[in-house]
């Protein structure tokens, strides 16, 4: 299998009964990329994410990796929620475990489990291998949650509002943690969040969603930072000014043009 293939989201249209959600969503994102789906609440980047993840199926057109159509999931694409969705009755390293096997049945037992050790470890949360989920901060089940899509070793990490539910130091250090394991491997990363900031800071391009119904892509914009990114360099960079100027540009003009859409009907 040739894995220097782009992932293609191509003519992608989702309906759900008279109402078609995304219209004709076209994008190729290159293997390493960590892209992010930026727009308004209700734009339809989550069902975007969902359909490339094979939760849900594309109304029309869809998505193409390594030259043949996904319309199931696959180990080969891990996904994140904005909720941990851990099993409350595992501990954390049973939690990761159940997917270090899943994804690699033909491994022995022990190295299932140095799988699931190694990725807990990975993202700090070692010491609470032998508690419940309900024994755990929130921001612990997320890192948790992470090293559980990692025990796939998948080729693309899907994620949707990971921090959306964090208080703000909890975010900054989720971030962190994500940029920190995305420039160890380059997985393909494809991320929803409505946070500007940490689109910019986290990404190579934000795909920015027209507002529905019909949403599609309005603007696809390259984040030109340098790498590897610290946050105090990053934000405090001329060009994040610039792209976050121009993001805030893009989003109250299609905000007002949803209003004044709304108001004439």
């Amino acid at each position: 299998m040739n894995t220097d293939r782009p992932l293609e989201i191509s003519s992608l249209s989702k309906s759900f009964g008279p109402v078609t959600v995304v219209k004709n969503f076209n994008i190729r994102i290159a293997p390493g990329e960590f892209v992010a789906l930026l727009g308004h609440s209700g734009c339809g980047k989550s069902t975007v994410l969902s359909i490339v993840a094979g939760l849900q199926t594309a109304t029309l057109g869809g998505i193409v990796l390594d030259g043949v159509e996904v319309t199931e999931p696959g180990l080969e694409r891990a996904f994140c929620f904005q909720s941990p969705c851990l099993l409350p009755w595992l501990t954390a390293f049973h939690n990761v475990l159940l997917s270090a096997c899943q994804a690699h049945p033909k491994l022995t037992a022990a190295a299932q489990k140095e799988l699931a050790a190694k990725y807990l470890s990975l993202v700090g949360v070692a010491e609470y291998a032998g508690e419940l989920p309900a024994a755990l901060s929130q921001g612990t089940q997320q890192r948790v949650a992470i090293a559980r899509a990692l025990a796939q070793e998948p080729r693309f990490l899907l994620l949707d509002e990971p921090f959306g539910m964090l208080d703000s130091l909890t975010r900054f250090e989720l971030q962190d943690l994500v940029l920190d394991l995305w420039e160890k491997d380059r997985k393909t990363v494809i991320m929803v969040t409505h946070d500007i900031d940490e689109a910019l800071y986290l990404c190579d391009r934000i795909i920015l969603m027209t507002d529905g119904p019909e949403a599609t892509i309005g603007l696809d914009l390259r984040v030109t930072l340098p790498r590897p990114r610290h946050r105090h360099q990053a934000t405090s960079h001329p060009e994040y000014q610039r792209l976050r100027d121009r993001i805030i540009a893009f989003l109250e003009s299609h905000s007002k043009q949803f209003a004044t859409e709304q108001e004439a009907a």
